[in-house]
């Protein structure tokens, strides 16, 4: 809710208008370490309630956690804007590359989230990840950097990437170097 918000310059207010319900986690993309809020009709959120208690959920000291979800609130929105940013910076440096291993729709990338597209048969998406994940001492020796870099296997020809509050501009640097690293590998 609160990247799709940022991303397209609106209230969420104006994105869940038309919702009966809204959940909003707090330790995505605003960074508190737990914690969600529901919204909804007074007896939806009254039986959500009495669920919660009836599975065991309930919390002490919910306060401390309430603190790190406001703050996450109040800096939301440069938050996600730094990582929409870098997010296209990472989509633009794939197409940079032009490899004939990986691309990305530029056009798709508007919030937080990259789809990489693979090509051909080698590597397959799940090999990739692996490949970005592993730090080889051939890298170590060419790059004089040890990085590794998650990214999911999303379906038979695209991984995912994601960032977040602990991705910075530097982070998204030396990932885009480490994929370009892994591409020119997988084509020697």
């Amino acid at each position: 809710l609160m990247n799709a918000a940022v991303a397209q310059d609106v209230e969420p207010a104006r994105i869940t208008q038309h919702c009966d319900s809204v959940s909003l986690c707090f330790s995505k993309g605003l960074g508190a370490p737990a914690g969600a809020v529901l919204a909804g009709r007074r007896e939806f959120v009254a039986e959500a309630w009495r669920v919660r208690k009836l599975l065991g959920g309930g919390m002490r000291q919910a306060g401390v956690l309430a603190a790190a979800a406001r703050v996450g609130l109040e800096h939301a929105e440069a938050t996600l804007r730094r990582d929409h940013d870098n997010a296209r910076r990472f989509a633009e440096g794939i197409q940079e590359l032009n490899s004939p291993l990986c691309s990305v729709d530029l056009a798709s990338v508007e919030t937080n989230i990259v789809m990489v597209s693979i090509r051909g048969g080698w590597p397959s998406p799940a090999e990739l990840c692996e490949h970005l994940r592993a730090v080889s001492e051939e890298e170590l020796a060419e790059t004089g950097q040890a990085v590794s870099v998650l990214l999911f296997p999303w379906s038979a020809r695209t991984v995912r990437a994601v960032w977040h509050r602990d991705v910075s501009a530097r982070d998204t640097e030396l990932a885009k170097n480490k994929l370009e690293f892994v591409a020119r590998k997988c084509q020697e």
